[in-house]
């Protein structure tokens, strides 16, 4: 006579279809989401037509959204938090620029006394990128900061010195 199905046979069982389900709803769910995210990536950045052009020597280095570059860490609830500063231990939005934007390719940071928000930049070896954030070690007029997706990607771009394309809007422009 043939022995019927125990238990816990019947549980992993179920266990193993369950996980199948979870991983197809999780692959259904997330390719749409690179297809949006792609689409943020192909967003062009282009001088406005009324401002004037000038190239500028630059130190230009390179960080990404981690807490090396960005001045972060994880408090004991493994939310993140400034590590340092008159913020520290305050919420952080990691990922979000100082502008307000979220950090893609094409983020420069830059001191906003000289290049404000909006700045459109032409970064030879990078591309174009607007001035979307401050930083700590960003200061005076011959510093920009390049972000990039991975910080291998920022180690690998280093420390440059190079001439970049500036086009500051005319209505942005200080007197």
């Amino acid at each position: 006579m043939r022995e019927g199905i125990t238990f816990l046979g019947m549980a992993a069982a179920v266990k193993a279809f369950l996980g199948k389900v979870f991983t197809v709803l999780v692959i259904v769910s997330v390719i749409p989401a690179f297809f949006f995210l792609e689409g943020c990536r192909t967003i062009s950045i282009k001088p406005e037509r009324n401002a004037r052009v000038s190239v500028r020597t630059f130190i230009a280095t390179g960080y990404d959204n981690g807490p090396k570059s960005c001045g972060w860490k994880r408090n004991w609830l493994g939310q993140p938090v400034y590590a340092y500063g008159p913020n520290k231990g305050k919420p952080k939005a990691v990922g979000i620029t100082a502008s307000g934007r979220r950090a893609k390719k094409g983020t420069i940071a830059a001191d906003t006394r000289y290049y404000p928000f909006g700045t459109v930049m032409y970064v030879p070896g990078y591309g174009y990128g607007r001035v979307e954030d401050t930083g700590g070690a960003i200061k005076g007029a011959d510093r920009i900061d390049l972000w990039f997706p991975s910080e291998n990607e920022a180690l690998n771009w280093g420390k440059r010195k190079i001439s970049v394309k500036v086009w500051i809007p005319e209505k942005k422009r200080q007197k």
